[in-house]
């Protein structure tokens, strides 16, 4: 039987018609790269020490084979607050440091100030030491490039022949060509300011009273002092961390918990990061949610309307709402969609000179401020719209109209591409004309599971709660 899933989970991804590529095939061995990097439980596969370590030595080795413009390949290691974060750190920077590349460690910072800091002292790549939103036994490696944007597919292949076939110890440095390490003490001001930069010069956010949410993870400490600076009132939850507390019931995946705190101090606006502060969900001052669809659409109207929105396009992820698409369409604005995964949308921006793009879960990015999603900033861009316009973040919210979704997850026995399936192109084409333009489906395999995604959108939820049930419903039959 078919299991139902109504929730907006940041994992699976929907748009018109059914995905070509079936889902990812088995590999003949486990893949260490995701869509965002290395992820896993602390001390299981990938994420031991003695991979961890390989790793470093695979990236501090491809580092070296190529012209740096330091005396000695650079990288800056960043993390979150997870208790694995300390092994983790320390395996990299052995592995790196074996291989004659220099490290400089900037401990607790947001995934985005790695980023930035990566270009601003022009090292050869950044690592992220995080799992997001995950729980704090899970951890993992982000790897950023030169240039602060997440390194490229064919790297990821690179790196992973390396650690899995390569024979590493027959790459080391000499004895006398081993890497240094050492500690930077002003990385957290240095991204404060940065951050601070996004927010229009010609505005504070004096007798604003802000709600926020570190998540008990990377921008405890750098979150308050951006928001604070600006002149806001700021009562902070989440900046304890103790090592175990990362993402648990608080964050960006637990908004109610701001939702609630906004009413008791009748806040203007309430904001919630992830553990590693690259995405943000709001609160308005009536305690309703305004998530990643939300923003785009208060962002890509603003932008717009000051002609400052380029080629008046926004690039959303697969999972984006339908009503995202109604909105940007009625005010002449084009959405381009990509695969789930902020590297992805990044992708599409720079590839043809977007500005503004994002996700539902709450990445959002800003082409012109940052190189990947940052919850900061993003909430910057939202008040910058509050304090230029007037209006109070519940107007802005309407502008957007959410349509309703219905995922569904069906366990299968095998997997097959969708358009050869007998049958099924024109159930999918009839429940396409039954939406009559008024909303639509998406069909994916996970690429982790068993499963079959069937998410279908629409303006009657019980309508199509039912196609969603027939699409997967002849999927089951068909793939058992």
């Amino acid at each position: 039987m078919a299991a139902k899933d109504s929730s907006n989970s940041k994992k699976e991804t929907a748009s018109a018609g059914a995905s070509k590529e079936g889902g990812e095939k088995p590999a003949q061995r486990k893949r260490l790269f995701g869509t965002d990097g290395i992820r896993g439980t602390a001390n299981q596969f990938p994420i031991t020490p003695d991979l961890v370590l390989r790793v470093g030595q695979a990236m501090g080795h491809i580092l070296r084979s190529h012209p740096s413009r330091n005396k000695h390949p650079k990288v800056v290691i960043g993390k979150d607050t997870r208790l694995s974060g300390y092994m983790v750190e320390n395996a990299l920077t052995s592995g790196l440091n074996s291989m004659g590349v220099h490290v400089e460690l900037l401990g607790p910072l947001p995934t985005p100030g790695i980023g930035f800091i990566t270009r601003n002292m022009r090292a050869d790549a950044g690592i992220v030491i995080s799992a997001s939103h995950n729980a704090f036994m899970d951890n993992g490696i982000k790897i950023f490039g030169a240039d602060g944007y997440k390194i490229p597919d064919t790297m990821e292949r690179e790196i992973e022949a390396l650690v899995c076939d390569g024979d590493l110890n027959a790459l080391l440095a000499n004895s006398n060509e081993i890497g240094r390490s050492k500690r930077i003490a002003d990385a957290e001001g240095r991204y404060v300011v940065y951050a601070k930069n996004s927010f229009p010069l010609e505005y504070t956010l004096d007798g604003m009273r802000i709600v926020l949410d570190c998540g008990n993870g990377a921008a405890y400490k750098v979150a308050p002092a951006i928001f604070g600076e600006l002149g806001a009132e700021t009562i902070v939850l989440g900046n304890a961390p103790n090592g175990f507390n990362i993402n648990d019931k608080s964050g960006a995946l637990y908004p109610a918990k701001v939702s609630e705190a906004v009413g008791q101090y009748r806040a203007d606006v309430g904001i919630s990061l992830d553990g590693d502060a690259d995405r943000v969900v709001m609160v308005d001052e009536k305690g309703h949610i305004v998530n990643g669809d939300h923003i785009l659409a208060i962002c890509a109207l603003h932008l717009k309307s000051i002609g400052k929105l380029s080629n008046n396009t926004v690039v959303a992820t697969q999972m984006s709402n339908f009503g995202l698409e109604k909105i940007m369409t009625k005010n002449g604005i084009k959405v381009v969609r990509t695969d789930v995964g902020d590297k992805y949308v990044v992708e599409e921006m720079r590839r043809n000179g977007y500005c503004l793009g994002g996700e539902q879960s709450g990445h959002i990015i800003f082409l012109e401020h940052s190189t990947t999603g940052d919850g900061c900033i993003a909430a910057l861009n939202v008040l910058a719209v509050m304090k230029s316009s007037g209006i109070k973040l519940s107007k802005l919210r309407e502008q957007m109209e959410d349509v309703p979704q219905v995922l569904i997850n069906t366990r299968v026995r095998r997997r097959e591409e969708l358009d050869k399936i007998n049958g099924f192109n024109g159930l999918l084409r009839d429940v396409e004309t039954r939406l009559a333009g008024e909303g639509r489906v998406f069909v994916r395999f996970s690429g982790t599971e068993p499963l079959v995604r069937v998410l279908v959108e629409g303006p009657d939820r019980k309508k199509i709660s039912k196609y969603a049930e027939e699409l997967a419903s002849f999927l089951e039959r068909e793939l058992s």
